[in-house]
């Protein structure tokens, strides 16, 4: 049997609280440590939600640099 490379494991998303959804389609979310982090709009849109409310659970998706690419449903 041949060599199988091992597979790498994908990061779990961040999980988070919507603090607030702002007018400009942004929100903020207090992640799980209670680090309070901003979301872009584009990031918000990504995740394909047509409400969002402040209490409701998501999780963080980031880029290589460490910026939030994608507010998604809670896994």
């Amino acid at each position: 049997m041949g060599y199988l490379p091992p597979v790498p494991e994908r990061p779990r998303p961040e999980q988070a609280t919507v603090s607030r959804h702002l007018p400009d389609g942004s929100a903020e979310v207090l992640r799980d440590d209670g680090v309070l982090v901003p979301v872009p709009s584009p990031a918000v849109d990504a995740g394909g939600w047509r409400v969002i409310r402040p209490g409701q659970r998501v999780a963080l998706r980031r880029d290589a640099s460490g910026s939030v690419v994608a507010l998604l449903r809670p896994v």
